[in-house]
Parts: C-alpha cells; sequence; structure tokens
C-alpha cells in the first residue's frame, strides 16, 4: 500500500519527461515539473530501475518506497495496460515517464494515453525535451511541413525503397523526413543513405542532444556524407532528410509570414 502526500495536483494522467543527454537538469525541464511529480505516487514507466534513478536524481529526498511502479514495454498485454489506470479512476494522479525525451512519442505510452482519451480521463503533458523536434529546430529544415517515420525497415532492399518514398514525399510536399535508428547501426545507416540518397538531397545526423561537449548536428549534402569519418555509433541519433536548398529560407519565410496573415 502507497502512502499518498496532501494533494494539491489534480487527479490526472501526467505525462513525465525525462532528459535526452547527461546535461544538468535544470537545463531542460522546468522547476514546476517537480512540484507535480513530487506528488505522484503511481508511475508508469518503460523500466523501474532508470525510473527511480531519475526520480531520485531529480530529489534525493523522493520517497520512492511509498510509490507504486507499473512496467509498460512491447510485452504488456493491453488488459495490464487498462488496468494502470485504477488509481487514476480513484481520483489518483497518476504519471507516465519514458526512458528519455517525452512520453507517448515514439514510447509505448501512447497505449496508456489512448486509453485515458478513450474514457475521458484528464491527460496533462508537461513541459520537456524532444530530440525530434530540437533535432529539426536546429537542421535548418522546413519545420512547417515535416514527418517522424520511426524506424526503417532493416532489410536493405525494403529500406532502399523506403528511402526512395521518402524522398519523393519530401520533394513534392517540400516536407522534412525524420526517422531514427537503433544507435549501435549509426555508422552504417549514415553509409547507407550516403549511397542511396540523391547527391544533393540533404542529410542531417543529430546526435548526443543536449549532452555538453559531445552534441553534434551536422547539416549537408547526402554525396558529402560518404566520407564521414566520424563514428556515431552507440550514440543517440536522429536523421533528417529535406530536397530544398538549405541556402534558400527565404521562400519558406514568406510562406509563414502570407500563412500568419
Amino acid at each position: 500500500m502507497t502512502s499518498e502526500p496532501t494533494q494539491s495536483v489534480a487527479p490526472a494522467l501526467y505525462l513525465i519527461p525525462v532528459e535526452i543527454g547527461d546535461g544538468p537538469s535544470d537545463m531542460s525541464l522546468p522547476a514546476g515539473n517537480q512540484r507535480i511529480v513530487s506528488e505522484i505516487r503511481t508511475f508508469i514507466v518503460e523500466n523501474v530501475r532508470t525510473a527511480r534513478r531519475f526520480l531520485r536524481k531529480w530529489d534525493s529526498s523522493f520517497p520512492i518506497d511509498d510509490c507504486e511502479f507499473f512496467e509498460l514495454n512491447g510485452h504488456t498485454s493491453p488488459e495490464e495496460v487498462s488496468g494502470f489506470l485504477t488509481p487514476l479512476r480513484q481520483e489518483r494522479p497518476v504519471g507516465v515517464m519514458s526512458e528519455a525525451g517525452c512520453p507517448a512519442v515514439a514510447d509505448p505510452g501512447a497505449d496508456v494515453v489512448a486509453i485515458a482519451q478513450r474514457e475521458g480521463l484528464k491527460v496533462v503533458p508537461l513541459v520537456g525535451p524532444s530530440s525530434i523536434l530540437m533535432s529539426l529546430m536546429a537542421s535548418g529544415f522546413n519545420g512547417q511541413g515535416f514527418a517522424f517515420n520511426g524506424y526503417l525497415p532493416i532489410k536493405d532492399d525494403q529500406r532502399a525503397h523506403a528511402l526512395k518514398e521518402l524522398e519523393a514525399r519530401c520533394a513534392r510536399l517540400n516536407q522534412t523526413q525524420i526517422f531514427i535508428e537503433t544507435p549501435y547501426r549509426n555508422n552504417r545507416m549514415i553509409s547507407f543513405l550516403a549511397e542511396h540518397l540523391r547527391p544533393d538531397t540533404l542529410l542531417c545526423v543529430a546526435s548526443d542532444i543536449s549532452s555538453p561537449g559531445k552534441e553534434t548536428i551536422v547539416t549537408r549534402p547526402a554525396s558529402q556524407w560518404r566520407n564521414n569519418n566520424k563514428d556515431f555509433d552507440k550514440r543517440p541519433a536522429i536523421f533528417l532528410i529535406h530536397c530544398q536548398n538549405i541556402a534558400d529560407p527565404a521562400k519558406r519565410h514568406d510562406n509563414h509570414c502570407r500563412k500568419r496573415r
């Protein structure tokens, strides 16, 4: 049985962002988040051990032993996921934490949020870092039209086909295409992209976002990535492609102004 603090935080499903780099917490997470989290005793997490570590990092006096943790991953059944919301149905706040970044974005937390929405339960997203948006911000690509595509297929022939479709969509819609890869295969992904993208298609590789001294965000034509000698393996990375010349921001700015008018 968990002990509940004197509650001033409204009962809701709180989506709690986690740092995506190894920089100080106060550089990426608002102080207001800690006040809300301090009153939550039920958490839905990907990994209990790392969630406990995050909570203790944010507040060394956090009462971990008074908390209830539910683990949500690819092996969790839909019936279990629904049961995780029982405390919220009983008017108690519940927190959802990802392993990094914003929960429910490229993350199994979306499953529990979907159930909460169907039942009319209150959902509150807290402010925090998103490597997808931060990489887009720093890429120089179109931020008005973009799509996150998750992982590309593993098999080379299927991956090449998917990549050509993304490149065609990028050119047709002037839409930035964003995707990710398992970190230990990043170098292979860069080589594959350099080989299969059109030479003038722009490729941005954003790695170790918000990690001081490690962060690397570089945009250059695909042809120039063929000579890449930097090691990106085992580093969290985001990949972005765009088919419009990076030196042509005036057109994007003009379109943006017209929309605002």
